[in-house]
């Protein structure tokens, strides 16, 4: 089983982390292929760096060999749905997943974010899946997104003490851990809080290989079938829908029969 796992910001040294949890916890018979986009901004941030992440998204479904599942990795799920309506391949957000892996250990979380402005992008996340009854508060740490990739800073620290809150203060049972660039911090949280906490690269991975394991792909009914056709103008033409876009279906139905051959 090729799982890509696509860092919608342009950092690699972020990817590289982020491959390293998802590859600690795959199965022996899944390849974890990642992908860095190659448009965009060093962090997603708020809504227009989200925004502008999605063609580089778009692109890593597009381009190279096909996968079959893909995760998107930052935890505002940036073009998670349109990902979807491009590929009948499953595709993950890692924001998605970790909520609902928390569901499965507790009956409340709390999600403990970077900034204060993607705290505010998360409540609006939690609402989209339907996850108010679930999520007792999104607290922010303030610490940019970059900064979990400095050894010096006093980003662990931070983030434990505002876990510490969560338990304390909301009564948090579980804690969402809410920047795909903390996936090497769940461990050691864990650890010290001695509670759930969940990681959406490793949480997104285990579901990705699941429903591939079931033989479930995306839905083609409805709003996540195939794009309609139409011209699309100026810098986003090469993006209008096409054949293209349908044959990474074709070619990853003929890479998979061919492995069970």
């Amino acid at each position: 089983m090729l799982i890509k796992l696509i860092n919608p910001n342009t950092t690699a040294a972020m990817t590289e982390l982020m491959g390293h949890t998802a590859r600690k916890v795959a199965a022996a018979d899944s390849e974890i292929v990642l992908a860095t986009s190659r448009s965009g901004a060093a962090s997603i941030e708020g809504h227009y760096d989200e925004a502008l992440s999605v063609m580089g998204v778009i692109d890593e479904i597009r381009g190279g060999v096909p996968a079959d599942a893909y995760v998107i990795a930052c935890f505002g799920d940036p073009g998670l749905l349109a990902a979807r309506e491009i590929t009948a391949s499953p595709v993950l957000g890692v924001a998605e997943a970790a909520m609902h892996a928390a569901t499965f250990l507790a009956t409340s979380f709390s999600i403990v974010t970077t900034l204060e402005r993607t705290r505010i992008m998360s409540e609006h996340l939690v609402r989209s899946y339907g996850m108010q009854n679930h999520c007792r508060r999104v607290r922010a740490t303030d610490v940019p997104v970059l900064e979990l990739e400095n050894p010096d800073s006093s980003a662990r620290a931070v983030i434990f003490a505002e876990c510490e809150k969560a338990v304390r203060d909301d009564q948090a049972e579980a804690i969402v851990l809410g920047c795909a660039g903390m996936s090497n911090l769940a461990k050691h949280l864990q650890e010290r809080l001695g509670l759930p906490v969940v990681d959406g690269v490793a949480a997104a991975v285990k579901f990705a290989e699941a429903i591939v394991g079931m033989g479930l792909r995306t839905s083609k009914i409805g709003d996540l079938a195939f794009p309609l056709p139409k011209s699309y103008a100026g810098k986003l033409a090469e993006y209008a829908p096409a054949a293209l876009v349908r044959g990474i279906d074709h070619q990853l139905a003929g890479r998979t029969a061919a492995e069970r051959s």
